[in-house]
């Protein structure tokens, strides 16, 4: 959330340095003169930072001000890709269910996020795990055969099967 900008009579300095609304110095006067110059345009006097000495205020409309700081608040908390997908293959996947998450995996990786591929192992299937290692490797084959990738993290056998997670190069 935002700090909420001081605005006309909320300012509490003695002296201020203006700015109008097309972005030209007006230099550093007496607040009662910028709150003048501020009602004569039909417009407000914004306090930008005070951190500076004299605090630097701006002529302009409240409302479209505000609305710009969210604006730009929100752009900066976009998501840009990068994140985590995941593809869960199963330990009798077919070649065209392979076939069709391999497809799958591109799309992610274009967009440019990362991959973690799981095989899950149930039962009697955690003593075949060379099989199962197979299949991972087959699918990584398949998946390279078509776009460069890079592995973040090997073929990693975890307590519910395999793991692995795979990015763009």
């Amino acid at each position: 959330m935002i700090k909420k900008p001081f605005v006309n009579n909320q300012i509490r300095t003695s002296q201020v340095r203006v700015v109008d609304e097309n972005g030209q110095q007006l230099g550093v006067m007496p607040l009662k003169e910028a709150l003048q110059l501020a009602q004569e345009r039909n417009l407000d006097l914004i306090q930008v930072t005070e951190k500076v000495e004299p605090p630097v205020c701006k002529l302009g409309d409240y409302g479209k001000y505000q609305y710009l700081q969210e604006k730009k608040e929100k752009a900066t908390h976009k998501h840009k890709g990068g994140e985590l997908k995941g593809i869960r293959l199963t330990f009798n996947i077919s070649q065209h269910d392979l076939e069709t998450r391999v497809r799958q995996a591109e799309k992610f990786l274009k967009k440019g996020n990362r991959i973690r591929v799981e095989l899950p192992l149930r039962g009697r299937q955690r003593a075949l795990g060379d099989f199962a290692k197979e299949k991972m490797n087959k699918f990584l084959e398949i998946l390279q055969s078509t776009v460069s990738v890079k592995i973040e993290r090997e073929l990693k056998r975890e307590p519910r099967g395999l793991t692995m997670i795979i990015s763009k190069r």
